[in-house]
């Protein structure tokens, strides 16, 4: 079983991992998600918990929150649901009030990010005791899995003004799977201004103006398997004006 604990005597007990989990009619990939999450966390022997942050889903996400948080365990399954949706980076932000781990892993809970590389995420950090470590699917073997031409096109569109505009230290500006230390995540949300997608890629861009040291590990992407995508016409004009923005300011 997933839930079934073992003993990893080299693990640092100090540690713990708090993952934050933000949810708009997710109900059919939650039970998944979290299921996997426990799977690796359990065989890897990290301390860890998982926040979950529905934005008042029509779908019923939250319900399907609660009976997951029956079956793992309030002290693994914490709910801290919103009225309404208010975007993605006030999302990780009020999660971050409730974590008590000294580290963050924040990433989406489409299954598009398989945890089976969070482990992979806690052996760089520590290798190099790196402030943040940001998955990406531009280095080594990662790559993106399951879009169309047209979306491939607009990301690696995306990344590549990003690149040239900004100099931001990463190779995948606009990903969304990363592990902070706490400490850092709190100091640059305090600076961080943007909301929505553009959050993830100011994120980056203010930690290299910190000197933040920024570790990466190579991830498969692979697009959502139920459920609509919320990437659209107002995402892009979004990210748009918040890249400019960065250029101007930064």
């Amino acid at each position: 079983m997933a839930s079934r604990k073992t003993s990893h005597p080299n693990r640092d007990s100090e540690d713990k991992y708090s993952i934050l989990l933000p949810t708009y009619n997710e109900r059919e990939n939650l039970p998944l998600i979290v299921w996997l999450l426990v799977k690796y966390f359990g065989e890897s022997g990290y301390n860890y918990e998982i926040i979950v942050i529905d934005d008042g889903s029509p779908d019923g996400t939250l319900e399907v929150a609660k009976q997951l948080q029956k079956i793992y365990g309030e002290d693994k399954i914490l709910l801290r649901p919103r009225a309404t949706k208010l975007g993605l980076g006030t999302a990780y932000i009020h999660g971050m009030k409730h974590a008590t781990g000294n580290f963050i892993i924040i990433m989406d809970a489409d299954l598009s990010h398989h945890p089976k590389f969070i482990p992979e995420f806690i052996d760089k950090q520590k290798e190099g005791n790196y402030d943040l470590v940001s998955g990406t699917r531009y280095q080594g073997n990662g790559g993106v899995y399951g879009w169309d031409l047209r979306r491939k096109l607009i990301s690696r569109g995306a990344n590549f003004l990003s690149q040239v505009l900004l100099r931001p230290g990463a190779s995948d500006l606009t990903g969304s799977f990363r592990l902070y230390k706490k400490s850092v995540l709190e100091s640059l949300v305090e600076r961080c201004v943007s909301k929505g997608y553009v959050f993830q890629m100011e994120m980056i861009v203010r930690a290299r103006q910190l000197n933040y040291t920024v570790g990466e590990v190579p991830i498969s992407f692979v697009d959502r398997v139920y459920g609509e995508s919320k990437l659209g016409g107002n995402e892009i004009v979004s990210f748009a004006k918040g890249l400019i923005t960065l250029f101007a300011t930064t």
